[in-house]
Formats: structure tokens, sequence, C-alpha cells
């Protein structure tokens, strides 16, 4: 499993794509405030769901290269008959594509919270909201780049797919940040992310065994 994941993130690496969720993320921090104007109260009450936004994108960038070039280039052949199971490779897939992207947003989100005027307690909101949700987000990519896999020019089907199916983890994120734990913001984006998590290995193991018959 540690060869696995420690693939996973070499692969990540590769060409420097892993910093372009980071990017990404701190691109949109950048002209959000552009977009809605100089209105300090305004950027604090709406900056953390535009963040999270921000993070739903930035995991999606590397959907189109979590599974369909292994699928391709037979990898995944060769790992099967080594006995490694296809939910195996889905778990370390998912371990791999959030380390490469879950830590850098939360250190990221810094200066994205400085860029946006947000106050500390928001801050530490949203670093814990990130923190719990952005496993959630890599389950849901893994599990629609194994589904979208076998298909071609996948990468606009993966978005549409993805991005309904994230609405609960944007809107109990987004409450987390605004409103605190008091509306139980935090358990419910904690059971969204937990149910992903757990389920994503076992849907996502059984479209790659589809996606090699």
């Amino acid at each position: 499993m540690t060869a696995l994941i420690a693939r996973e993130l070499r692969l990540a690496a590769g060409g420097g794509a892993a910093f372009l969720p980071l990017v990404f993320f701190l691109l949109v921090a950048t002209l959000f405030p552009f977009a809605v104007g100089p209105d300090g109260p305004l950027l604090a009450r709406t900056g953390g769901g535009a963040l999270w936004m921000a993070a739903l994108l930035a995991a999606l960038l590397p959907v189109d290269r979590l599974v369909e070039p292994d699928l391709a280039s037979g990898t995944l052949d060769q790992l099967a008959l080594r006995g490694i199971s296809e939910e195996v490779i889905a778990l370390a897939k998912l371990a791999g594509h959030w380390l490469s992207f879950g830590p850098l947003l939360m250190l990221a989100a810094f200066p994205a919270a400085a860029l946006m005027g947000l106050p500390e307690p928001v801050l530490w909101r949203l670093e814990l909201g990130l923190l719990v949700g952005t496993p959630g987000l890599a389950a849901l990519t893994l599990g629609v780049a194994a589904i979208t896999a076998s298909l071609r020019r996948s990468g606009a089907l993966a978005g549409l797919l993805i991005l309904p199916l994230a609405v609960p983890l944007l809107i109990f994120g987004a409450g987390l940040v605004e409103r605190g734990t008091e509306n139980g913001a935090l358990q419910l984006l904690a059971a969204a992310s937990l149910l992903l998590v757990a389920g994503a290995p076992f849907a996502a193991g059984a479209a790659i065994r589809a996606g090699r018959e």
C-alpha cells in the first residue's frame, strides 16, 4: 500500500502538475475580491463559500489522469496479475490524490484568507472544514475518474457528474465557515465526507474492474 501511494504521489508531482490545484486556489482567492468589490463585510460573508468552490475545482483538476493513463497503459492489468485488488488500488489512489492537494490547500488558505479579509475565527473554521471535507472531495473525484476512465474526452463529463454530487460538501463546508459549529455543519460535513471516503474505493474498484474487461 505504501509503495502504491508513493507511486501516486510521484505521478502527481510529475511535470510540476502537483502545484496546479494550489495555483488555481490562490488565483480564485486573488480574483474574487475584484469581482465582489472592496466591501469587507460582504467578502467576509461570501469568501468562505468562494474558497470552498475553489477547493472543489482544484480537486477536480487532475480527474483525467487519476485512472485513465494507468488503464490505457496496462498498469492496472499488471497490478491485478500481481494479486492486488482493484479496491486496494483505488484506496491507494484516493490517499495519493488527497495528499497531493489537501495539505497544500490548507496551507494556501492562510494567504487566501488574508486576500479576502477573513477574520481569524473564520480562517480557523475554514481550515477545520478543509481538513474534514477535502478527503470527501478526493473520494468523489476518484469515483468519477474511475467511472469515466474508459470514455473519450471524459473531462467535461466528469465535471458534470461531480459538481451536483459535491453540493452537500459545499453547503456544509460553507455553513461551517459562515456560522460555526452551532448548526451542526461540522458533523454533517464529517458524515458526508466519511460516507464518500468509505464508499469510493468500492465504487471506483468496481468501475476499474469493468473498464478492464
